[in-house]
């Protein structure tokens, strides 16, 4: 048998420190959970955000339009933004472990183990370009994520991870097929190649049969992933089962990874200026964008609600992809960024007040009645969740108007400016369910909410993260244009 040579100048280590600082972390985790249980779990809280500390710093460090593991690693501007974003959603979520009461599936070793096996898969599917590693990542989250839901360990986690599991294999068998659609035509599983082999073949007869199923096949993939309408009917129900900082982490870093995936799989039909893949994600977006809306507005539990808002603001950010420019790309970034502290803030905020029991609805935790009266109890919680509120309405001066504004001035400028109309009158419509919490905090009588089944979950690493995402909400009209600079030079450097 012939010796295997290994070329390690190919392999270019560096391009995947990030992701390798990640898993290492995961495996030191449950080495030392194997030679010493039932240590405290600051321990791992503590590990953990190092880990991902130095993640962010060898992200950082990164050279732009580098390639590593035999050239299927691509370390470019959007690869660099979305390992960011997603390391910063993960560290604004860990320190939320720290709290003491009631959440016990923070208690285990292999929870923390878990999360940086996920956070690993996000990295691999944000820095690659080819579709098996892109696969292997995200399976390697999804599945690490379906167990962080079920350890809350209640009957409606239980469901609720049964439910994003049997999703989850559906949105894997149809990027497979479209995979596999893709690579019959191409004979290449390497994006930068396929591009080049699509461009031979446009003029052959029937070429584009093939080329456009692999097209719809991955939209539907990404749709699943990301929650657009049809795809999301998983959304509302995980959402309710999972503990309300897992949702709001949820609604953030695995739909930057996806949407980064997004960009390139997308990227390459609008390329080849393949009108009908822009259309649809066009189409989409505005259906889900739209529906969505109307589905938040009669929803009677502020956790469900903030589920289907996550899904209108996907399908608001998707519209960003079908431009397929520069201005487009990088207003999903910014989005996001701004959107990451205001979500994760608003369902943290859930945690702040919480009932023993279900005393004002038989199925749902947090119907809009348990807030009622939250000024006179709660008078700064009930400020800040005003504050997540407003953000998440776009009404400026906060965050989120920033991010809807560039996105709506990309959409402007490229000419589709019905498009545009139609998206900003979806924002008028969200304000309503949003306002709706508002006036219950600040106008409605408290009912039959007494303090003696009340209980305040007060944890100092609650208050310090729920705190920093409500500062970002505010002051975000002092960093907007830098950070905005930062993330379109990056962009632009990588030639999208």
């Amino acid at each position: 048998m012939a010796p295997i040579n290994i070329d390690f100048a190919a392999l270019n280590l560096i391009t995947l420190s990030p992701m390798i600082v990640t898993l290492l972390g995961a495996l030191v985790i449950l080495g030392i959970d194997l030679i010493k249980s039932d240590l405290d779990k600051t321990l791992y809280v503590t590990l953990t955000v190092l880990t991902l500390f130095i993640a962010l710093g060898a992200t950082l460090s990164l050279n732009i339009n580098e390639r590593g593991l035999f050239n299927t690693i691509l370390i470019d501007g959007v690869s660099i933004l979305g390992q960011i974003l997603i390391i910063a959603g993960s560290m604004l979520f860990i320190p939320l472990a720290l709290t003491k009461r009631k959440f016990h599936d923070f208690s285990y070793p292999e929870f923390f183990a878990l999360f940086l096996f996920m956070v690993f898969g996000f990295q691999f599917m944000a820095a690659s370009d080819n579709l098996i590693l892109i696969f292997v990542g995200l399976e390697t989250a999804s599945l690490a994520l379906y167990t962080l839901i079920a350890m809350h360990n209640t009957k409606l986690a239980h469901e609720a991870a049964i439910k994003y599991f049997t999703m989850g294999a559906m949105a894997a068998g149809f990027y497979a097929m479209g995979a596999a659609a893709i690579y019959g035509v191409t004979g290449s599983v390497e994006m930068y190649s396929i591009v080049q082999i699509f461009q031979q073949k446009l003029h052959e007869p029937l070429i584009m049969v093939p080329i456009i199923g692999g097209a719809l096949l991955m939209v539907v993939a990404i749709g699943f992933k990301v929650s657009l309408i049809p795809f999301h009917m998983w959304t509302p129900d995980t959402y309710e089962g999972a503990s309300a900082p897992m949702a709001g982490y949820m609604s953030i870093v695995p739909k930057i990874a996806m949407m980064v995936v997004a960009m390139r799989l997308l990227g390459m039909y609008l390329e080849l200026d393949i009108e009908i893949v822009r259309y649809t994600i066009i189409a989409l977006a505005i259906i889900t964008t739209t529906l969505a809306n109307m589905m938040a507005l009669v929803q009677k539990d502020v956790k469900r609600m903030l589920a289907y808002s996550s899904i209108s603001h996907a399908g608001f950010v998707l519209v960003a992809i079908a431009l397929d420019t520069t201005k487009g790309y990088s207003s999903i970034f910014l989005y996001y960024a701004l959107f990451m502290f205001t979500n994760l803030g608003a369902f943290a905020m859930l945690w702040v007040s919480r009932h023993k029991y279900n005393i004002h609805h038989d199925r749902f935790h947090h119907p809009y009645e348990k807030f009622a009266g939250m000024i006179k109890r709660a008078p700064v919680s009930a400020v800040i969740m005003a504050i997540f509120m407003l953000s998440l309405a776009g009404v400026p001066p906060f965050s989120l108007f920033w991010g809807k504004m560039y996105v709506l001035s990309a959409i402007v400028d490229s000419g589709h400016y019905m498009v545009a109309l139609i998206m900003a009158l979806n924002s008028a419509i969200a304000v309503y369910y949003y306002l709706k919490l508002i006036i219950y905090m600040f106008l409605k009588p408290e009912g039959v909410a007494g303090e003696k089944v009340t209980y305040a979950n007060r944890a100092l690493s609650l208050e310090m993260v729920i705190g920093l995402a409500a500062f970002a909400t505010v002051a975000s009209i002092f960093y907007i244009n830098p950070l905005m600079k930062f993330i379109t030079d990056l962009v632009g450097a990588s030639g999208y």
